[in-house]
C-alpha cells in the first residue's frame, strides 16, 4: 500500500466511525430520549454536523497507533472530510478525493454496494443484531453504547457521547479483531447545508484522474 493509498484508508476510518451518527438517526429502532431525539431530529432535517476533529487508531495486532486531525462535515447521505493534506467528498452520487501533497484529484462514480465504509454496509448492523444502553451523565450529557455479537456487523461496540446541547463529542468504536478507533470532537454543531459544500475546488494544473464509468 502505497502513501496515498494510507492517506485514504486513514480518512476512510475516520468517515467508518463519525457515519455511524447519521446512519443511528435513519430508523426508528432504538427507545428514544431528548437528547437522542434531538440528535436524530438533526440528520433527518438534512443538517449537516461540522466540526474539527482529532482521530486515533489503535491495531490491536502490531500496536501501531495512528493519528490525524482535521475538520469534517457529515450529513445524511453526504459527507466531507480534510486533514493530513487530503480531502475527501461524497455527495451520494460521486467521490472526490484530492490529494494537495501530489496535486492530484481522482473522481470515480459512488457505488455504495462496491464501497466497504458506505452506509448501506454499515446498516445491516445498525438493527435487532445490536443491543443499545443509554444513560445520563452529568451536565445534562448523555452516553449511547451499542454492543453486538454478530461476526458480520462493522464493530463490536460504538459508544457516542453527547454534550448536554445533543451534539456529539467524541465515538469510541471496536471492531471485530478489537482495533479500536477514538475520534473527538471541538467545536462541534449543526447548521444548514451551504452551496458547494460538497464539490472539491482544485487548482486548474491537477493531475486528474477520472474513473467514471461514462467518463471520456
Amino acid at each position: 500500500m502505497n502513501c496515498f493509498e494510507e492517506a485514504i484508508m486513514k480518512l476512510k476510518r475516520i468517515i467508518l466511525s463519525t457515519l455511524f451518527l447519521s446512519l443511528l438517526v435513519m430508523g426508528n429502532l432504538f427507545a428514544q430520549t431528548p437528547q437522542f431525539d434531538r440528535l436524530k431530529a438533526n440528520f433527518e432535517a438534512n443538517r449537516i454536523f461540522e466540526a474539527s476533529f482529532s482521530h486515533l487508531y489503535k491495531d490491536a495486532f502490531t500496536g501501531e497507533e495512528q493519528f490525524s486531525e482535521g475538520k469534517i462535515w457529515i450529513g445524511k447521505e453526504k459527507y466531507r472530510i480534510e486533514g493530513d493534506l487530503q480531502t475527501m467528498v461524497v455527495d451520494g452520487e460521486v467521490s472526490t478525493v484530492y490529494d494537495q501533497a501530489r496535486n492530484r484529484v481522482i473522481i470515480s462514480d459512488y457505488i455504495e454496494e462496491e464501497d466497504d465504509f458506505a452506509p448501506s454496509r454499515m446498516l445491516q448492523g445498525v438493527d435487532e443484531s445490536f443491543e443499545v444502553s443509554e444513560r445520563s451523565l452529568q451536565n445534562g450529557s448523555a452516553e449511547i453504547t451499542l454492543t453486538s455479537d454478530d461476526p458480520f456487523t462493522v464493530f463490536k461496540t460504538v459508544t457516542i457521547f453527547l454534550n448536554s446541547e445533543g451534539n456529539p463529542e467524541e465515538i469510541v468504536a471496536v471492531d471485530q479483531v478489537e482495533n479500536e478507533l477514538v475520534t473527538t470532537f471541538e467545536n462541534g454543531f449543526f447548521t444548514d447545508e451551504v452551496t458547494d459544500l460538497f464539490r472539491v475546488e482544485v487548482p486548474a494544473d491537477a493531475e486528474l484522474i477520472d474513473l467514471r464509468y461514462n467518463s471520456e
